[in-house]
């Protein structure tokens, strides 16, 4: 016994060891004021979670609203594990085939504290690491709007570990990493319009789709009980939206200027002409409208945020609110329940906005990506229908057989009697309000 206490120490050791290389011998290859940039907005990426959480609470029905924030706020931990454990290494990883990140980064081994400059040259690997994890956090839980008030939290921690490592994971590769095949053929996403709208928003259908509609859709009153916690919550991710475009130019130079005004510019162009369609179609402009327009607007300049300017992103904006609007009104003639619009504004958003990097993308703007129709370029636009295509039929695929199979072994949906309690009380046991 007493021989086998120090083998399982040094086996211990070995597992839970990260080899990093001197602070001091790495400090000297990191630009001090690109890592400050990282961690803070890392830092923003982090808050989008529980803004998120705010901006699907306040949509809800009352009895539902701490149910609807848990599904967002667990997935900043449950996500972050899976990130470190495999999710980091099965994403950026060394390539494997194109298709996958290999395991040799498993539990961070080799992740240090010196710049990787396939990534980020002059900023910490590690730094790079947790940047991403916060990307890879979002994006599941934008998929819980479509499938609001009516899954069972099990279920939804089991989704989303499994959802995760089979779709968010290889596609992540396949776009960003280095080797990845759709980042070979040249498919440009700045900050995850492939990556996390379009595999979310098409995952979001698929779940709206499999999980079916919530009880009494269509008959009952089902509207947001609490708006001005959505508005708040709308305000979190604009806020740190400009982390997630700016902070994707990896440095705090003339790129990360030129993706922050984009998408603020896209941003406000959204949520102007939202107002002024649901003017015109609806006889009142409405701040909830005013709200998830700024939310399309944001959702689709992610992909093309550090290759088109200003004026471009404006036009961006411009397009995002009148689709989505669209796509938003053809919901109910559709007959599926994408209870808070995940698929309407983050999948039509993320795709519209990588087909846009085909038709405006300068390289004045960004040398390291290319120029698009509008500027003299025919290559790019077909291979951006290709990123786009590939991305939609392998997500819906995946996302529908996993939950088919988490439907057959533990059981997707709640009870009829416990959706009627709500999952507050069903799921969690606790009341959001105790009026």
């Amino acid at each position: 016994m007493k021989k086998k206490i120090p083998i399982l120490l040094s086996t211990m050791a070995i597992i839970l060891a990260v080899p990093l290389n001197g602070i001091a011998e790495a400090a000297a290859k990191v630009d001090t004021g690109d890592t400050a940039w990282i961690l803070v907005s890392t830092a923003m990426v982090m808050l989008m979670t529980p803004g998120l959480a705010m901006f699907y609470g306040g949509m809800v029905r009352r009895k539902n609203v701490l149910g609807t924030y848990m599904q967002s706020f667990v997935a900043i931990a449950v996500v972050t594990i899976q990130w470190i454990v495999c999710g980091y290494s099965l994403s950026f990883g060394p390539d494997f085939h194109g298709i996958i990140g290999g395991l040799d980064w498993l539990g961070l081994r080799g992740v240090g504290l010196e710049p990787n400059t396939d990534y980020a040259a002059t900023v910490p690997h590690m730094a790079f690491m947790i940047y991403q994890a916060m990307f890879a956090v979002i994006t599941p839980a934008l998929i819980s709007g479509a499938i609001a008030e009516r899954m069972k939290f099990s279920s939804f921690l089991v989704f989303t570990v499994i959802w995760s490592t089979v779709v968010y994971d290889p596609v992540a590769h396949w776009v960003w990493g280095t080797g990845g095949w759709l980042k070979n053929i040249g498919v440009l996403d700045f900050a995850g319009g492939i990556v996390v709208h379009v595999t979310s928003g098409i995952s979001a259908l698929a779940a709206a789709l499999v999980i079916g509609k919530r009880k009494g859709y269509m008959h009952d009153v089902m509207t947001p009980h609490n708006l001005p916690m959505t508005v708040i919550g709308a305000s979190i991710l604009w806020f740190g939206w400009f982390g997630f475009n700016a902070g994707s130019a990896l440095s705090a130079g003339p790129l990360s200027v030129m993706a922050f005004v984009a998408t603020h510019s896209s941003a406000v162009a959204a949520t102007l002409t939202w107002v002024v369609i649901e003017w015109m179609h609806r006889g009142k402009p409405t701040m909830f409208g005013a709200a998830t327009g700024a939310i399309a607007g944001l959702a689709t300049i992610t992909p093309a945020s550090g290759y088109v300017g200003p004026m471009s992103a404006l036009a961006i904006g411009m397009s995002a609110a009148a689709v989505c609007y669209v796509a938003l009104t053809m919901k109910n003639r559709l007959g599926y329940d994408d209870s808070l619009d995940a698929f309407g504004v983050h999948g039509i958003g993320g795709i519209l906005g990588t087909l846009a990097v085909g038709f405006l993308a300068q390289k004045v703007i960004n040398p390291g990506g290319a120029d698009g129709l509008l500027f003299g370029s025919t290559g790019l636009f077909s291979k951006q229908v290709i990123g786009v295509g590939v991305t939609v039929v392998y997500s819906f695929a995946a996302t529908v057989v996993i939950l088919k199979m988490i439907e057959w072994t533990m059981g997707l949906r709640l009870s009829a009697e416990n959706e009627f309690e709500g999952l507050d009380l069903s799921q969690h046991g606790e009341s959001g309000y105790t009026l």
